[in-house]
Formats: C-alpha cells, sequence, structure tokens
C-alpha cells in the first residue's frame, strides 16, 4: 500500500465462530455464519457486501458464499496466496479496493476444519514418482521433502537452530513466547486454552517435534472461521461500532525466497522479507517502531517471534532474547504481543484472529486491554513471501 493509499479505509465489523477441534459443520457453514457475524457487527447488511476476500488455500468459492449470505451483486474478489505468509494481505486488498472504488464493501474471510475434516499440519506427500512436476512451487516442496522437510515445523527448524547458534538464544527463551502466549489465551474465553497457562518446565517437558520445536512452540490445528468487513473511512464514520482505520499494509518477498523458508540466502534467520515489509509500514504510515505500542505476531511457531521482533525494529539483531527475558511481551511490558493468545493459545486461523484482536484492541473491548493503543503492528508469517499491518484508531 503506498502512502497515498494509506488511511483510506477502515475495519468496522469483525466476526468468528467458535475455534475447537470438531466443528461438527461444513467450511461453507462456518464461513457464512463468520461473516454473517461480522456484518451484523458493523451494522452493514448483506445485500451492501460488493467485494469479497480470501486465502488461495480456502476451500469456499467466493460465488457460494456470497450466495450463502445473501450478497446481490458482487462486482470484485481475490485471493491472497497461499496462507499465514498472506495473512496481512486481504487487509491490503480490501483496503485498495474501496480506496480506488473496485468496491465498496469488502468482507474478507477465512473459513478451516484444520483439525476434523484434514489435519492441517501434516505437510506434504511430494511428486508422484515418473508424474511431471505441476509447478515450480511443486517441485521446489518435493526437492526438500525428500530430504525429510515434510512439514512446516521441520522446515523452519533449520533457520531457528541457526539463529540459536549465531545469537546464544536458548530453548528456555522460546518457551517465554509460548509462556506469554497462553497467559494471555488463559483470559480468552474465545481461545481453545481458555484457563489453561503453562509455565517453562511444562514447555521444557513437553515432546521435540523437530528440534529446536518442541511441542509447545507448535500452533494449534482448528477448526472455526474468522471475518472482518472493510468501508471507506467516510462510511465508518457512520456506522454503530468504533471501526480500526488501515493505516498501512504492505507485502514483501526478497531474492532466493522460496516455500516456507529462505535457505538460500546470505542470512537465513534474518527474514529480510520480514524487514522489507517493516520499511514498507513504517514509511506509509510515518512512524517508528518505538510508535508501536502492540504487536499481533505471526506465532504459527513460537521461536520466530523472536527473528520478527528484530525485523520489524523492536530490538537489534539477536537481542530479541534479552527483549523477551525482561518480560516486554507481556501485558504491561514495552510491547505486549497476541494479546488474545495468538494462534499457540487461541487458534489458528493463518493470522486473521490476530487482525480481529488488533479491532478489539482499537475498540477497547479486549479481555487484556493494552490501555492508549494509537498504532498496533499485525505481522504475517515470516520465512515465505510475507504481509503485515498497522491498524489504529479512526
Amino acid at each position: 500500500m503506498s502512502t497515498a493509499l494509506a488511511n483510506q479505509a477502515a475495519i468496522v465489523g469483525i466476526g468468528e465462530t467458535e475455534f475447537s477441534k470438531n466443528s461438527g459443520r461444513s467450511e461453507l457453514r462456518l464461513a457464512s455464519e463468520a461473516i454473517l457475524s461480522a456484518l451484523s457487527d458493523a451494522g452493514i447488511s448483506p445485500t451492501e457486501v460488493n467485494g469479497l476476500c480470501t486465502f488461495s488455500s480456502d476451500n469456499n468459492a467466493e460465488y457460494e458464499v456470497f450466495r450463502a449470505i445473501g450478497g446481490r451483486e458482487l462486482k470484485y474478489w481475490a485471493r491472497a496466496h497461499p496462507g499465514g505468509g498472506a495473512a496481512c494481505t486481504p487487509v491490503q486488498i480490501a483496503a485498495m479496493a474501496v480506496a480506488t472504488g473496485a468496491a465498496d464493501v469488502v468482507v474478507c474471510y477465512r473459513a478451516m476444519n484444520g483439525y476434523s475434516q484434514y489435519r492441517y499440519g501434516s505437510g506434504y506427500g511430494g511428486a508422484h514418482r515418473g508424474e511431471p512436476f505441476p509447478t515450480a512451487d511443486a517441485a521446489m516442496k518435493t526437492l526438500h521433502t525428500i530430504h525429510g522437510l515434510r512439514t512446516a515445523a521441520s522446515m523452519l527448524a533449520i533457520p531457528m537452530r541457526r539463529y540459536m547458534h549465531d545469537y546464544g538464544a536458548t530453548s528456555e527463551d522460546f518457551a517465554r513466547v509460548s509462556v506469554a502466549a497462553r497467559r494471555h489465551a488463559a483470559n480468552n474465553p474465545r481461545a481453545f486454552f481458555c484457563g489453561k497457562p503453562i509455565t517453562i518446565a511444562d514447555h521444557q517437558k513437553s515432546k521435540m517435534i523437530s528440534d529446536p520445536f518442541r511441542l509447545l512452540d507448535c500452533c494449534q490445528e482448528s477448526d472455526g472461521a474468522t471475518a472482518f468487513v472493510v468501508t471507506s473511512v467516510e462510511r465508518a464514520k457512520t456506522l454503530k461500532q468504533k471501526s480500526a482505520r488501515i493505516v498501512a499494509a504492505a507485502q514483501g518477498s526478497c531474492d532466493l525466497q522460496v516455500p516456507m523458508t529462505n535457505y538460500y540466502g546470505a542470512d537465513i534467520s534474518a527474514f529480510p522479507e520480514s524487514q522489507l515489509v517493516a520499511r514498507q509500514l513504517y514509511e506509509s504510515a510515518g512512524i517508528a517502531a518505538k510508535e508501536v505500542q502492540l504487536a499481533l505476531i505471526y506465532d504459527h511457531f513460537g521461536p520466530t517471534v523472536l527473528p520478527q521482533l528484530e525485523a520489524y525494529g523492536f530490538c537489534g539483531r539477536g537481542e530479541a532474547k534479552d527483549f523477551v527475558r525482561d518480560g516486554n511481551i507481556e501485558i504491561g511490558g514495552r510491547l505486549p504481543i497476541n494479546t488474545h493468545g495468538g494462534q499457540l493459545g487461541e487458534a489458528y486461523m493463518h493470522g486473521m484472529n490476530c487482525i480481529n484482536e488488533a479491532v478489539r484492541q482499537v475498540r477497547g473491548t479486549a479481555v487484556n486491554q493494552v490501555p492508549g493503543v494509537e498504532h498496533i503492528l499485525v505481522t504475517g508469517a515470516p520465512g515465505t513471501t510475507t504481509s503485515g499491518a498497522i491498524l489504529g484508531p479512526l
């Protein structure tokens, strides 16, 4: 999003289903429930929706969703590729559509039965012997798969092990991210792990999944859906709910990028794509990292939060372990993160639930409310083509 497009649109409604391990209904129904909830929250009729945005990995066709919610005329639709890295791309797409007049009311949604219908974390199977590779992306994934990198955990474990080697971070430093997430989730009635905090000792006793990732470093596989509604700043001022202004949004991908992480760059644990997004966000918003009061940082794996803290300018390279040790990421700290519990504690919704939490923080309705928030950072998954956004009060 360029500076010219900043502050032109706002998130005016949010909705979600419950988060579970067995929703008992189709992904289309989940999507419809979350969207209708978001529209009700905004005070906007489904007949006014004329734009839709989701992820390329979502199984619900736009026309099916539009029919299910009672839409009338769909003028614009788009998909962000493929999932977690694009967590904030729907924010950018919707804001651009509204700012350019391509659509007036855009609903962004993500619905998944990521545990009961299919195990989202089951990994890649690779190409069958003798079959041609359908895409370059699939070919690269297969190359990594045959060397044992079959899951996201195994792929991202490599740069995080390198990070530990270079900067002296320990498994206990990683544990602090998980402990903070679960402490925040414990207060959140929407979170799957509501009322279930953990300790560093619990983390250290959890089984190793892919060194250095332990079980309690890994996000959940979840059933559920989330949605949010975007319209112009002018329209937002007339609606019933306090809105979240889209201050900035950006995407980033750097040289030698491959699926899931950058094994071929000069510094495999630096997440240069996150650094690129950070530069764009702060330039577009006209602020510096020190002016961000709260961050919803993509935590598909808790350890990746540390290099993201560095990439987004909250501390120097290799200093995140000290930043986390000092309690800065918890409520009352310099930069509380994932106040809803994140994907470690609330649910795994490809980061869309982080956007909803940002809106609640702007409204002052979050269960772990941070006072006086003016700028909230939301990030997409690092190590891949990624995205980010800054939201604030209207």
